[in-house]
């Protein structure tokens, strides 16, 4: 069995260390590099939309995500939907995602401060100077975008439909 692409999805899938590695590896390369985080729990058609926006603001993204103690502790203890494994997984296979790292905390300022992107990205209603790392980034010379969100995709409301039986 050839397990090719499924090797390559995997290595996406990175610990702390071996995303800092991997940065250090595409900085020295002179890649412009792009940061954004989230839960992700039931990925769908906006995520897709937000992520790849994210990947067209540099060389390469690093999906940051949420585990699922931390998922609970922002969203509710029916979330996440999807485990630990699923969620890094359906991420690490998308084309326009370089690397997944799961962080526990509440927010990803330590991951953020870890990594130094060049660009750091969020969704939908958050102001750039609200964005959780801006401070850091932006003292580094870096950039802090708020991409426009897009409306009717929601992973509360998609699981609301699941729960009524209309998926």
């Amino acid at each position: 069995m050839n397990d090719h692409h499924w090797k390559q999805i995997e290595s996406k899938i990175q610990t702390w260390e071996q995303a800092a590695d991997t940065v250090g590896r595409w900085r020295k390369a002179g890649e412009r590099i792009v940061f954004t985080n989230g839960c992700f729990d039931l990925l769908h058609y906006g995520h897709v939309r937000y992520l790849a926006e994210a990947r067209d603001l540099g060389d390469r993204l690093i999906v940051g995500l949420n585990s699922a103690d931390s998922v609970r502790r922002l969203k509710g203890p029916e979330r996440p939907i999807n485990d630990d494994q699923s969620r890094r997984a359906m991420l690490a296979a998308l084309a326009c995602v370089d690397a997944v790292v799961e962080f526990s905390q509440d927010t990803p300022l330590e991951l953020i401060q870890l990594l130094l992107p060049d660009v750091l990205v969020k969704g939908g209603d958050w102001k750039p100077e609200q964005i959780v790392g801006s401070a850091i980034v932006l003292a580094a010379g870096g950039t802090v975008r708020s991409l426009s969100f897009h409306s009717g995709y929601s992973t509360t409301r998609l699981a609301e439909k699941i729960k009524k039986g209309k998926g």
